[in-house]
């Protein structure tokens, strides 16, 4: 047989470590399983907190690449960073799937060991709510032991929200964004603004696939709805596995995560689905 007819093997041997290794980190990724009690339930939760974890520091790198992307007026590029981003969040929505069986039992087996660990204290997740508008200094203070990401959660309070930036870019494309909306203090949330409202719902009456903006809004409520499916399954899972008991951090537990997942994102596309 020729040449043309061999089939390439697979490279088996290496001097160090394999190429796959070096790239990924498997032993550095198993190191980080750190159970704290030998309960066979506990690697699972802990397992897929991390994973949450890092589906949390993808969606922050989205949408601050789209945020970058909305100032250099590149509508395509952002448009793709936060379709990824929907996927993404389908599949951080998906790990709940591998805690639907912790019952409260198994849970109390090994929850008193956590101490005070909370993931009320997550401090990436709170870069993806401030990205998604929702901004409260108070969230911030915990982390004021490690002073790098104590000040990133400041700069990110008063930074412009993703939102923000769409309204900025809505703004240079010549609709009539209020003036009080595009010069408000940052680090408040945003709330539904009747003027935004009203350019939603004109953006909304041509919903041809060629309207750039249509597709814009679209993309932003995809974000928005699968965020809040996570958030709402967060409090389904705290309420099968522990009840209405108070959080290991010392919040209320469910009752905080209920008024959180209460919080509405993007509110001007909600309203505008009402007014038009």
């Amino acid at each position: 047989m020729g040449d043309a007819d061999a089939v390439a093997e697979p490279i088996v041997e290496f001097a160090e470590a394999t190429p796959y290794e070096q790239y990924v980190g498997v032993r550095a990724l198993q190191a980080l399983v750190r159970p704290v009690t030998d309960h066979p339930a506990e690697p699972s939760f802990l397992v897929v907190t991390q994973v949450m974890e890092l589906w949390f520091t993808l969606l922050r790198r989205e949408w601050e690449l789209a945020q970058r992307l909305l100032r250099a007026d590149d509508l395509d590029g952002a448009l793709s960073a936060i379709r990824r981003s929907v996927h993404h969040l389908r599949s951080l929505d998906a790990s709940w799937g591998s805690l639907l069986w912790l019952t409260p039992t198994e849970f109390n087996g090994f929850r008193d060991q956590l101490g005070e660990a909370s993931g009320f204290q997550s401090y990436e997740y709170r870069h993806v709510e401030f990205l998604l508008g929702l901004k409260a200094e108070s969230v911030v203070r915990p982390h004021q032991g490690l002073p790098a990401v104590h000040a990133d959660l400041l700069r990110a309070l008063a930074a412009p929200s993703l939102e923000d930036d769409v309204l900025a870019y809505l703004s240079r494309r010549g609709l009539p964004v209020p003036p009080g909306v595009l010069d408000r203090d940052r680090s408040v949330t945003h709330e539904a603004d009747p003027g935004v409202t009203a350019l939603w719902v004109e953006v909304y009456r041509d919903p041809r696939p060629g309207n750039d903006l249509f597709m814009l809004g679209e993309a932003l409520t995809d974000v928005a709805e699968v965020f809040t499916t996570w958030r709402q399954r967060h409090v389904t899972a705290v309420r099968r596995a522990m009840g209405a008991k108070p959080g290991s951090g010392g919040s209320a537990g469910l009752a905080w995560l209920e008024r959180s997942a209460a919080r509405v994102v993007f509110p001007d596309l909600w309203a505008a689905r009402t007014v038009a």
